[in-house]
This record gives structure tokens, C-alpha cells and sequence, in this order.
């Protein structure tokens, strides 16, 4: 077990602040990753604030982390100290269960998340990526493309993945229509990805002001939800919407803009329950699903067709000093598009 510098919450009300946590000493199958970066993501502020219940304080967040590794355990073949690695919102699972063995360790029963999950090493519960270093089973870290921008990666791994996994699952291709709904820190990467694959983007937002950063990401055409003319004209002709909103909103609307077979899937996850009309649904077998991040394996994929791609996410980086001040700011959605924490701050602490 050794000791290294964090930032955590001791409380739903506290501000995060700076803190020693332990980290165990690596198993064989271990990788130790000195943390250079790591994305702050709206499900930290949820979690620090205990607003989905269940945070066990002290909580150290973050799930995505971008760094070099620095040792390894003795059966380790994957990785060497040196390599660039990457970890997201898992690092462990029960790896024997039908999910697991399908690659889909996110549906695993036994997920162990990067933060706030049982931490069967040391007990008490996980600590995430705001600290200097990480320690995790190789099997959980995941390679990063030596052509990126190591800032822009961070948010790869976590809303990078949410939105790439529902654009493969429901085959988005060249020649395919597809609408993303908001033009956030999802919603961007959405965007850039979809029109990487060859689709015709269509973005959806109430802010007439996004129109231009929606064009320079990838969109083809740019739609203010609030016009109803607007929406009239791309009535029944989408194959696949991709919802990002976490605001209750008219999910009808985008339900009848889909054609015959065609699916809204959502990854935005608003408070209160969407009123869904079934005739939206029947009049052309349309489908609405819900979608969470990715396995190990498409996680792995998306970072090497980001490479292929050079994909990254936008990002403002700021020092972990000013923390609180981000949540804050993330509250009135005041980041294009996702913060991202250079960690060599955290040394200064």
C-alpha cells in the first residue's frame, strides 16, 4: 500500500479539497498509471453531491483518467512502464458471467466502478481519477493512440464511449440520416462521430447560438427544436436519433421524425419520466432504447478509430485548484464542451 495526493468530498455540502488517499500495492495482473489528466464528468457532481444517493465519503471522483504507466505486476503482457494507458468508468468485474463474456463487463452484475464501488483490495470503496496515480487490473486499462492530444482523450473514455456504442449498436453508416438532440459534452462527441461513420448529421438544440460550432464539428444541417416548422420538415425521414438531453423534454417530437423501423436512443437521463405516446411508437414500428457506455473491448475500438480519425473531445483545461469553480460552471452548462483537470497541479498541493 502507498499514499498519493487527491482531491475529495467529505460531504454532499463540502467542497472538494485536497486530500492523501491509499492505493494498494500491485497484484500480478496490476498497472500503476501516474494520472496526467482526468475529465470531469456531470456524473461526478451527481455522485459528489449525493443526488442519485448511495456516496460513501470520503469520495475521490473521476472516471476518466489519461496517464503513463509506471509499473506493472509480474504477469502483465498487455503493458510496460512508459505506455500512454487509459482508464474509464470500470476497473473491475466478476469476468465470469455471460455479459463479461460477451465483452460487456458493463452489464455486469459485479461491475466495480472507478469510484464509490466496493474495493475488495483495500475495503471501503473505489477512488477515482483526481489524484496522481491509479492502480488497476490490466485487463481494465485500455490503450491510448500516441497521435492524440492527451487532454482531449480523457473525455474519450467515458463520453466518448456513450455515445459511440448507440451509434455502432444501431449500425450508423454512410447514406443513414441521424439526429443528435443537445449539443453538449455528449452531444458533441455524438456529432464528430457520426459524421466520422459517414451519416447525415442533424443537430437539435433550443440555442440558436450553436448553430456554428455544430457546423465546424460535423453537422450537416442544424435544427432549433423550438421551431415547430422547422421539425415539420424532417417529419418520419431519420433512421436514428441519438437523445442527449437530461431535461425533461417532448420526447414525441423526436419520435415522429424517425421513418419506418427507426430507433431514439437515450443516453441523457432527465429526472423525471418522459411521457411517451404510444401512437408515436406504432404508426411506423418505430423503437426507443436506452444505452450506458461500453465494454472493455469497444472502448478499445473507439480509442484506435479516434486515432485513425484524430478524434478528441473540446476541451478547457484547468488546474485542479479550481475545481469547485468547474462544478459550478458545469451547473449553467458554461464549458465547450467537457473540463478537463491537468493532474501536474495536484503536485503543487
Amino acid at each position: 500500500m502507498y499514499n498519493t495526493k487527491a482531491y475529495s468530498a467529505v460531504s454532499a455540502t463540502a467542497p472538494l479539497a485536497s486530500d492523501t488517499i491509499a492505493r494498494r500495492d500491485l497484484t500480478e495482473h496490476d498497472v500503476q498509471i501516474e494520472i496526467l489528466f482526468c475529465g470531469i464528468c456531470h456524473s461526478d457532481l451527481h455522485s459528489v453531491r449525493n443526488e442519485w444517493g448511495g456516496t460513501v465519503y470520503p469520495i475521490v471522483p473521476g472516471h476518466e483518467i489519461v496517464g503513463r504507466v509506471t509499473e506493472v505486476g509480474s504477469a502483465v503482457t498487455k503493458y510496460k512502464p512508459g505506455d500512454l494507458a487509459a482508464i474509464g468508468c470500470m476497473v473491475d468485474s466478476d469476468l465470469t458471467c455471460p455479459h463479461c463474456k460477451a465483452g460487456l463487463e458493463q452489464f455486469c452484475q459485479n461491475v466495480i466502478l472507478t469510484y464509490n464501488s466496493p474495493d475488495k483490495h483495500l475495503g471501503g470503496v473505489t477512488y477515482g481519477g483526481y489524484s496522481n496515480s491509479i492502480v488497476a487490473d490490466e485487463r481494465f486499462v485500455l490503450r491510448v493512440p500516441d497521435n492524440l492530444d492527451l487532454a482531449g482523450v480523457a473525455p474519450l473514455v467515458c463520453a466518448g464511449i456513450t455515445t459511440y456504442s448507440p451509434l455502432r449498436h444501431w449500425r450508423v453508416t454512410e447514406g443513414k440520416k441521424v439526429g443528435v438532440v443537445g449539443l453538449g459534452g455528449l452531444g458533441h462527441m455524438a456529432v464528430k462521430f457520426a459524421h466520422a461513420f459517414g451519416a447525415h448529421v442533424v443537430v437539435f438544440t433550443t440555442s440558436p447560438d450553436k448553430t456554428e460550432d455544430a457546423l465546424r464539428l460535423g453537422a450537416d444541417e442544424v435544427v432549433v427544436s423550438r421551431n415547430a416548422d422547422e421539425m415539420q420538415k424532417h417529419a418520419g425521414s431519420f433512421n436514428f436519433i441519438l437523445d442527449t438531453v437530461s431535461a425533461k423534454h417532448d420526447i414525441n417530437a423526436y419520435l415522429n421524425l424517425l421513418c419506418l423501423d427507426g430507433n431514439i436512443t437515450l443516453v441523457g437521463a432527465p429526472e423525471k419520466p418522459l411521457d411517451v405516446a404510444a401512437f408515436s411508437l406504432i404508426v411506423a414500428r418505430r423503437s426507443l432504447s436506452g444505452s450506458s457506455i461500453g465494454g472493455i473491448a469497444e472502448t478499445q475500438e473507439m480509442l484506435d478509430f479516434c486515432g485513425q480519425h484524430n478524434i478528441t473531445a473540446d476541451v478547457e483545461v484547468i488546474p485542479i485548484q479550481k475545481i469547485n469553480e468547474a462544478y459550478d460552471r458545469l451547473l449553467k452548462s458554461d464549458v465547450k464542451y467537457r473540463f478537463v483537470i491537468d493532474m501536474a497541479s495536484l503536485k503543487s498541493e
